[in-house]
């Protein structure tokens, strides 16, 4: 009897401790939160907003997106909340989180249609799309940016055009021209590679179906004479002569001294276009 009465005191004390424990964690844990909304008591909007676009030229884009988020549901009515979400988006972006970047010019344009500055969310938008997946290595080594997932490439093509259409004045409009001829080559010389690839595994009706695709959609790249050879080859080896005739005979009257460009010098300029632009902000 009095071993299971000492057993059973064991039993509360090691109880209390275990909950003592568990007390102090949440003591020591409020106090970090409190220690850390303590930092910025009496920090006003200005501030905020000073010391987060300290935070951007320093490029420390994650305290940044702290502050100004921050800075947004403190003073969620200021005067400036609007310039506030799309300086979150820009610090995602400059912080390489494209979705997140992405999703805030999206908010932003839903809940500031008419602001003056709504022109730039869409713009932002068609940054993000434009350099997504290009790393550091990418942008100093000689890759065929024509090579990479055309998926974002389309996005960012089809951001720059929606700028274009909905605001033909903005400031934004010449640079995003630019962008898109890097971005048609871009996709046009995809097509001809995934054409090649077609005629190597001897898919050519296919690698007939994709070299179309650049002669129909992207009559001014650097990609048009090649797409012209591959359906040249592919109509030979499927035996339509008069089609493969015709596309020799457009070959000849338009490039009749060969591409305008060669290959791999195409690739090369579009490489150094995509990544000069591509460094921009």
């Amino acid at each position: 009897m009095r071993l299971i009465l000492i057993k059973f005191l064991f039993i509360c004390c090691l109880g209390l401790s275990l909950q003592g424990c568990g007390t102090l964690n949440e003591l020591f844990s409020n106090d970090s939160s409190s220690s850390e909304e303590d930092e910025y008591a009496d920090w006003t909007a200005e501030k905020f907003s000073t010391e987060a676009k300290t935070a951007v030229d320093a490029g420390n884009y994650e305290k940044a997106i702290k502050l100004y988020e921050a800075l947004e549901s403190r003073y969620p009515f200021g005067e400036e909340s609007a310039q506030t979400q799309l300086d979150i988006a820009y610090a995602y972006f400059k912080n390489n989180d494209p979705d997140s970047a992405i999703a805030a010019a999206d908010r932003f344009i839903k809940m500031n249609p008419r602001n003056p500055a709504v022109d730039y969310a869409y713009y932002l938008k068609g940054l993000v799309n434009y350099n997504r997946g290009i790393g550091f290595i990418d942008r100093f080594l000689p890759t065929d940016t024509s090579q990479r997932d055309p998926g974002t490439a389309r996005d960012a093509l089809k951001n720059f055009e929606e700028l274009i259409r909905r605001f033909p004045q903005s400031k934004y409009v010449p640079d995003a021209r630019q962008r898109i001829i890097a971005l048609k080559n871009n996709l046009a010389m995809y097509e001809v590679h995934v054409a090649r690839y077609y005629m190597k595994r001897k898919a050519y009706v296919a690698a007939v179906g994709r070299a179309s695709t650049v002669i129909e959609k992207y009559q001014r790249t650097t990609a048009v004479p090649f797409a012209l050879q591959v359906l040249q080859e592919a109509y030979t080896k499927l035996e339509m002569v008069d089609l493969a005739q015709d596309a020799t005979r457009v070959y000849q009257l338009n490039y009749p001294n060969g591409p305008p460009v060669l290959e791999h010098v195409s690739t090369t300029l579009s490489h150094k276009v995509w990544d000069f632009i591509g460094l921009e902000e």
